[in-house]
């Protein structure tokens, strides 16, 4: 079966650091953080979601961010 071309479509910092991927659990989590953090306003989850990704890596890597 052939594999498909997005398989391994991911940075290659991540291929380099893979403890610095977070889980999709861990990311969640972060982003509903984020989302209370906000004041529980819907709209951007997608933002949430995304900064939560890469707050996350910047903790695994070393590079802690600022808190919300």
């Amino acid at each position: 079966m052939a594999r498909h071309p997005d398989v391994d479509r991911r940075r290659a910092s991540d291929k380099a650091l893979p403890g610095t991927v977070p889980t999709a659990g861990d990311v969640a989590r972060r982003a509903y953080e984020l989302y209370e953090a906000r004041g529980s306003e819907p709209g951007a989850d997608l933002d949430d979601w995304l900064r939560a990704e890469r707050d996350l890596r910047a903790v695994r890597s070393g590079d802690a961010p600022k808190k919300v």
